[in-house]
């Protein structure tokens, strides 16, 4: 999903993406279903859920790359475009005469970015690599998941790809940052991005934590390591978040459950008590939450401003009424379905506010006006 990504979010700034396709065959992501696409009819089509979430506003264009006239496809099309995003391994694209200084050497203005999953460089740099396990080798599942001795403890992954996102977001970022720089009087940019090296800097305060203290950061479930109280709790009829930031909040949270005095117990009066009497303040607040509804919760802790929110599910958050103030969800022209749904960009822009009138293109669908434009035919490509 990294390049995919990247170049979803390049399309919906207003480039014009060009997604290159094994001829006949696809991405892969096509066929990463169910679930499908419904037809007009409700069949399913042959574009799976997977890549619809990636591909928005994109060109599509059959490409065989081992062949000759389709590496000169790619050739053509490098002398006039800005970036070119590649996911291969490392050396796939050299082989066929596309790699990074063969295209540079035709356009030296030319921004090439590759995404693998360990870097252009290394004792892994020619291994394959996939998010779940990029998250595991990156160290990101080492604190996630319930802690040992809980029930359902062990190590968890995310429930999005997040290495593969957020190694979209980077290069996204990377190329972007090329292009200024171009901008302003440099040449093209060699760029290389590897998972594995997302993975490690999405570590963030655990990373540190234990670079500051020696101490190895822990699976603690949905306690954060630094804040405190930030958990799930049990309310009477179902769970609540509860995101508790600072001494202030706390205070007004001390209040809102009838136990103002916890906010000058010396125990925990300060964060950095709090954190360290965890054991005794979270049954505390569990036992007080209990006594009342979901609903009671939100309305009193809203009201006192603290921060605290439902689970929803995926159903759910599409129904928030802040989400569909924020138009999240969006319905395209669609030539198979007449429509297709899509959760779009959250960036919001005053002056030039994004556009959404592209679904992600059918395979092959833009190959005649592409390789037309670049004076060649199909049979070419």
């Amino acid at each position: 999903m990294a390049g995919p990504w990247a170049g979803q979010i390049l399309a919906d700034l207003g480039a014009e993406v060009i997604k290159i396709e094994r001829a006949g065959v696809g991405d892969d992501t096509r066929r990463w279903g169910p679930p499908y696409l419904k037809d007009e009819e409700g069949n399913d089509t042959a574009e799976s859920g997977y890549y619809l979430s990636v591909n928005r506003g994109k060109k599509s264009v059959e490409v065989d790359i081992a062949s000759e006239s389709g590496q000169e496809v790619i050739r053509e099309l490098a002398k006039t475009s800005d970036i070119l995003l590649e996911n291969f391994k490392v050396g796939t694209l050299e082989r066929y005469g596309l790699g990074a200084e063969q295209l540079r050497a035709i356009n030296p203005e030319l921004i090439y970015c590759s995404i693998t999953g360990f870097g252009q460089d290394g004792p892994k740099a020619k291994e394959l690599a996939y998010d779940f396990m990029i998250q595991a080798m990156g160290g990101l599942m080492s604190v996630t998941g319930g802690p040992d001795g809980e029930a359902g403890a062990g190590p968890q992954k995310m429930g999005v790809p997040i290495v593969d996102i957020m190694t979209g977001m980077y290069s996204t970022i990377a190329v972007l940052a090329a292009l200024a720089n171009r901008n302003n009087g440099a040449s093209g940019e060699q760029i290389d991005i590897a998972m594995l090296d997302v993975s490690v800097a999405m570590l963030a305060n655990q990373a540190m934590n234990f670079l500051v203290s020696g101490t190895v950061p822990t699976r603690k479930g949905n306690k954060h390591p630094n804040i405190q109280p930030q958990d799930v709790f049990a309310v009477r009829d179902g769970h609540i978040v509860l995101a508790v930031g600072n001494d202030e909040q706390f205070s007004r949270f001390a209040e809102a459950i009838g136990s103002p005095e916890l906010a000058e117990d010396p125990r925990y009066a300060t964060n950095v008590e709090r954190v360290r009497n965890l054991d005794t303040l979270h049954p505390l607040i569990s036992e007080r939450l209990l006594a009342d509804d979901l609903a009671h919760w939100i309305d009193t802790f809203g009201a006192k401003g603290v921060p605290c929110g439902p689970i929803n599910t995926v159903p759910m958050v599409l129904e928030e009424a802040q989400v569909k103030h924020r138009e999240m969800l969006r319905h395209l022209p669609h030539e198979l379905s007449g429509t297709v749904p899509q959760v779009v960009s959250p960036m919001r822009f005053q002056k030039a506010p994004l556009e959404f009138d592209h679904a992600p293109p059918l395979l092959g669908e833009h190959t005649h006006d592409i390789l037309a434009r670049l004076g060649l035919t199909p049979t070419e490509a």
